[in-house]
């Protein structure tokens, strides 16, 4: 075991509170496992949850391990000394069950890189009954897991907490490995790759998929019923995390405005509310821990009784991003000591906004940022996107005429644009859509950038347009990425070159496809029906 690897977790335990340390002896022993950096990873709310949630039966260890840091990163491949777990320093393979918690394509490669350094077979199928079994749960999980079925033993649809309890009663009873593929399929929500094929038409298009020794043709996602009953929040606090020492709680899951890019919108129906009492009586338990709050929700404007938690004394609030409207307006100035406030536009014009299904007027936009501004806020965060269907250069001159007009209706506080590029995304009305080509988004985040170059207190970040169609590609594809995966994470390739064991990443990015198609997640019941879907597609983009 490397010492200086050693020390840096023992530093990362020092400056936590709530860590759980449990004799793994006759238990269930799960690894919690998040495929980018510590400070990423316990920022995550989900990632947090499930750790007090398995940590909180009596038959059940769960520990923890991060992708490294780079700097750790090169003292493992130096020194050849593989990953282990956070609270223990056991190695992976002493686990039973390695648990990854997945939510964002762009992490896949992370995944293979850790199972790789910990000497695990990637693949399910080279994988036996003394190595762990490889599950995978989070948002990913939710609307495509293909790219990754070759990968993972066992696959999570919906929300984890749901079927975890489940789940673990099916893996002590079951004799072996076999015993408990079957057992678990049979558990409404969890996939089992191994038990489905796939056949691909000439043109590279999904022609069938074949569903092996009657195991259900769909997967139903699954949910919880009642946010209230639940407690998801942080179980651990540290100043190492991105929200340093902050306790976050769920106020709502889901968001009742379903824009038509958003899949958070759409895979977390039915729109949940956390009961007010509830959600102040677990404000009251994290006061004993911490003053700072990060309430969690896609749209809190829409959550009743909000201002009547932020007036709660002695809690330092932060929330995630507001609709443009009056009412967020009011609600800001209830929070007490607020550095930063966002809203999403999302698109320049109001033509573009009815497009997304965004419907927010200039107005409001205008409206709820002179609000926030002069509320004391320092920083407006606004968040737009490029490359979205059917947007044209009229609609990025409306970018940079909504930011002036923002500008120029006050003075006070500095603005900061955050623009991201479109990927379609499954089980929205766009994932039918194909990507902006990225030489015309590159100018068009140029156009953005130049047209606000000379207004004062406006700063314009935005994403790294390759890492985009990445995420694209990651997104939209089906088992054959798996190949250009394993290939980027062992770095014998990368994105922009060719992987002739899969179809042109064109294929993926840039095809248009029509309802006649069969996506890679098409098994998947997610709630929302496809024709609705594709309806919402039509009237969107008008053809």
């Amino acid at each position: 075991m490397n010492r200086k690897l050693v020390e840096k977790a023992d530093y990362l335990l020092s400056k936590e509170k709530g860590t759980v340390f449990k004799d793994p002896g006759g238990k269930i022993n799960v690894l919690l496992a998040y495929p980018n950096i510590y400070p990423v990873g316990m920022s995550s709310l989900g990632f947090q949850g499930i750790y007090g949630l398995l940590n909180s039966m009596s038959n059940v260890v769960c520990e923890r391990v991060f992708l490294p840091e780079p700097a750790d990163m090169q003292e493992h491949e130096r020194t050849g000394t593989g990953l282990f777990s956070l609270e223990s320093k056991r190695a992976l393979s002493r686990f039973d069950i390695i648990a990854f918690s997945v939510s964002f394509e762009n992490d896949y490669p992370n995944i293979l890189k850790m199972l790789s350094m910990s000497k695990i077979p990637v693949r399910s199928a080279d994988r036996g009954d003394p190595d762990p079994l490889v599950i995978m749960g989070g948002v990913c999980a939710f609307y495509n897991p293909e790219p990754l079925a070759d990968f993972f033993d066992i696959c999570f649809v919906g929300e984890a907490e749901e079927m975890l309890p489940e789940f673990i009663d099916a893996y002590r009873s079951s004799r072996d490995r076999e015993a408990l593929f079957h057992a678990a399929a049979a558990i409404e929500g969890i996939y089992i790759p191994r038990f489905y094929s796939l056949r691909y038409s000439e043109d590279g298009r999904i022609a069938a998929r074949t569903v092996l020794q009657d195991k259900p043709d769909v997967i139903r996602k699954r949910y919880v019923k009642d946010i209230s009953e639940r407690v998801l929040c942080s179980s651990i606090l540290t100043e190492e995390a991105e929200f340093s020492d902050k306790c976050l709680l769920e106020a709502m899951r889901g968001c009742p405005w379903s824009c038509r890019f958003c899949v958070a919108g759409h895979i977390y129906k039915p729109v949940r509310k956390k009961d007010l009492n509830k959600l102040k009586k677990e404000i009251a338990d994290c006061q004993s821990r911490t003053k700072r709050v990060g309430l969690i929700g896609p749209s809190l404007s829409d959550y009743p009784g909000l201002e009547e938690v932020l007036h709660i004394e002695n809690v330092d609030f932060s929330i995630t991003s507001l609709r443009a409207s009056k009412k967020s307006g009011s609600i800001v100035r209830s929070m007490k000591n607020h550095r930063s406030v966002s809203i999403a536009p999302e698109a320049g014009t109001e033509r573009l906004r009815n497009v997304i299904r965004k419907n927010i007027s200039d107005r409001d936009i205008l409206e709820t940022a002179a609000l926030i501004l002069e509320s004391g806020v320092a920083t407006l965060r606004l968040y737009f996107m490029v490359g979205l269907p059917t947007e044209t250069r009229e609609d990025i001159e409306g970018i940079i005429h909504i930011v002036k007009a923002v500008r120029e209706n006050t003075k006070k506080g500095a603005i900061t644009l955050s623009v991201s590029t479109f990927v379609p995304k499954p089980f929205t009305p766009f994932q039918w859509h194909p990507m902006e080509q990225m030489k015309e988004v590159k100018e068009r985040l140029k156009m953005i950038k130049q047209g606000l170059s000379k207004t004062g207190g406006v700063r314009v970040f935005h994403d790294v347009v390759k890492y985009a169609y990445l995420q694209g590609f990651l997104a939209n594809g089906d088992r054959r990425v798996g190949v250009a995966i394993e290939k980027m994470a062992l770095g014998k390739t990368g994105f922009r070159q060719d992987i002739p064991a899969v179809p042109d990443r064109d294929f993926y990015i840039f095809r248009k496809k029509d309802i006649e198609a069969i996506l890679p997640w098409d098994f998947i019941d997610a709630g929302v029906p496809k024709a609705t879907l594709w309806r919402e597609y039509r009237l969107a983009v008008g053809d």
